[in-house]
């Protein structure tokens, strides 16, 4: 009974037998004489005629709509009137309205105007009603049978975009079980859909779907799905799927392999990597320019800059054409380096071939000379950046904070932290933590405490850096009961504490004679699988020394070369200062010149430490 009813709506829509309409003759007149004005005057003798409008009902509104004789345009345009100017009109239009619009809209092939109606009916609570009914309804009352294939497979579209999914897919179960023509695009847009909204669940099944009924399947489809399983993190199953679809005859591509080896390289699965690249040369596909790129971000930031290098130059060999992105790279890793000279000519050679430089090459840049101390070369790269009209985001701000840090303009920090601010970009941790690091470096303590405790009280992202800076503090002015309190509090939060800070208190308590609790704190540190560096051996070796405990401090030096760390000259100063205060002049010398041999300069406390030296073993000859 009801799908009787249901039936007989629709006819009405779209085949409006007069048989079947009891229509008033007032009816009839008033959508005749509204399609006359309309085509001989257009809508402004509407709005000065609110008595034709104001009893307008909807069996007008769908005469109107309806009438073959009044173009498809002036239906759309008397619809858009309505929807506009709800308050001249007694019922807006009804969803038999929009269906008849929609028909007309189809028979006119204006397919951009039909989606936006059929959006409205998709997404409008109060013309909302099951798929099943409305594409029930307009299969039943449409006699052209490409007219309903068009319309599901636009409802379709229209469901996804709109991120309704479970409709979407009750829309697809119709056409599949009534043998209806799918547009295979169809199939790329749900699949894009649900993956730029994060349902990989919807988007996978979505796929298997499509393998089982072989529609729209291609490289394009799997690719992006094995590149939304990758985003999530699923990259065994993204390269599972890449296999089995291997099998079925469709081929991964370049942009399937640029996808799997950046997963890769993102979750350091390097093996991961090699694999694909062995994989392309089987298939001899040839890298492009994103390849390129992936495998010099890749070198660049391992730290393999011959091997970026080596990338860059066989792009150039193989005719492949470096974009904006490789440019950026290449000078990034030279900027890393510290080989301005190149990034500069670099960045010179790409605008010389017009490619456009963005944000990031000029983030690059601003980085590599602030990492050289070149603040002036910073600040013009940042102005011409904002001239050409790109915004300044967080990352360069903080880059020149950190950059007027090292050099010891903590004022000049604190200057662009308040333009920051001006902006409206608030700090993040890295802020914070930097300049705090600054005041230190500058003897700020208080100001850097000050920075800190406020971090630790009110932000909750302060991390390990934070309370390790506090901590550091607290030990460099002796007062070890607030480091400790610090530490344990620290540990509370589930902060976990790094090298570095072990570190700060191991130094803290071998200055005061408690070398028992700096051993202790070593043990704890590795027992948490923190490995000692070579800090950790200078501190409790340079503890040693201060308290003439000499001989233990040489089995320290000897475990500092055992575990293969580079010696420095902190670890050469405490152990000659060491040595020449109990006398050992000769073994104190003999280090010395190793160090010089070794390409370590020696600073003045070691001159001071050897010329006391002799000066004592002379008085006392």
């Amino acid at each position: 009974m009801q799908s009787k009813m249901a039936n007989h709506k629709l006819s009405q829509v779209f085949s409006i037998p007069k048989t079947a309409i009891s229509t008033s003759i007032s009816n009839q007149d008033a959508a005749q004489k509204i399609s006359r004005i309309i085509t001989k005057s257009g809508l402004k003798p509407l709005q000065r005629t609110p008595s034709l409008l104001s009893n307008l009902d909807s069996q007008t509104i769908n005469l109107v709509l309806s009438n073959p004789s009044l173009p498809s345009h002036y239906c759309l345009a008397f619809f858009n009137f309505l929807q506009r100017n709800p308050s001249l009109v007694c019922h807006k239009p009804n969803l038999q309205a929009h269906l008849t619009l929609i028909s007309r809209l189809y028979q006119a092939r204006k397919f951009a105007e039909m989606r936006n109606i059929l959006t409205c009916v998709a997404t409008g609570s109060d013309l909302q009603c099951s798929v099943s009914d409305l594409v029930s309804l307009v299969d039943s009352a449409s006699h052209d049978p490409k007219f309903v294939e068009k319309l599901c497979d636009m409802l379709f579209r229209v469901y996804a975009d709109g991120k309704m999914f479970g409709e979407s897919l009750k829309v697809f179960d119709y056409m599949v079980h009534n043998g209806l023509k799918f547009d295979d695009r169809s199939c790329i847009v749900y699949l894009l859909a649900s993956k730029r909204c994060n349902k990989m669940v919807n988007c996978l099944g979505f796929f298997k779907r499509m393998i089982e009924l072989n529609v729209g399947i291609d490289v394009y489809s799997m690719t992006i799905v094995i590149d939304g399983l990758c985003k999530e993190g699923s990259v065994k199953t993204a390269r599972g799927l890449m296999t089995e679809m291997a099998g079925k005859g469709i081929k991964p591509n370049v942009i399937t392999y640029n996808t799997l080896i950046n997963a890769y390289i993102k979750s350091m699965d390097f093996e991961g990597v090699n694999e694909m690249l062995r994989l392309m040369e089987m298939d001899e596909i040839a890298y492009n320019a994103a390849t390129y790129t992936v495998l010099m971000d890749w070198y660049g930031n391992s730290g393999k800059f011959d091997k970026a290098e080596k990338m860059f130059e066989e792009m150039h060999e193989r005719g492949v054409q470096a974009d904006i992105h490789a440019y950026t790279s290449i000078i990034n890793c030279q900027c890393k380096m510290g080989n301005m000279k190149r990034a500069f000519s670099l960045f010179d050679e790409l605008t010389e071939r017009g490619l456009v430089t963005n944000a990031h090459t000029y983030g690059a840049l601003i980085a590599g000379v602030c990492r050289t101390g070149k603040m002036d070369a910073a600040e013009m790269l940042l102005n011409e950046m904002q001239s050409r009209g790109f915004n300044v985001n967080r990352v360069i701000f903080n880059t020149l904070i950190n950059g007027y840090c090292k050099i010891g303009k903590i004022d000049e920090a604190l200057r662009v932290q308040s333009v920051m601010w001006k902006k409206g970009i608030e700090d993040d941790i890295f802020t914070y933590t930097t300049i705090a690091n600054g005041l230190c470096r500058s003897d700020r303590h208080e100001e850097a405490k000050k920075l800190l405790f406020g971090v630790v009280d009110k932000r909750s992202d302060a991390n390990a850096v934070s309370f390790t800076i506090l901590i550091d503090i607290y030990c460099k002015e002796g007062n070890l009961v607030g480091a400790e309190r610090l530490f344990q509090e620290m540990k509370k939060r589930r902060k976990k504490p790094n090298v570095v800070t072990y570190n700060a208190l191991i130094n803290g308590y071998t200055k005061i004679d408690k070398l028992k609790e700096g051993y202790r704190l070593k043990d704890e540190m590795e027992s948490n699988g923190l490995s000692a560096d070579v800090c950790t051996y200078t501190s409790l070796l340079h503890g040693e020394c201060m308290f003439g405990k000499i001989e233990e401090a040489l089995k320290l030096f000897k475990e500092i070369r055992r575990q293969g760390f580079e010696m420095n000259v902190v670890s050469y100063t405490a152990m000659i200062s060491g040595l020449s205060k109990c006398g050992r002049s000769e073994e104190a010398f003999r280090l010395y010149d190793e160090m010089m041999k070794g390409g370590l300069t020696p600073d003045h406390r070691i001159y001071t430490c050897l010329v006391g030296n002799l000066h004592n073993a002379h008085s006392q000859s």
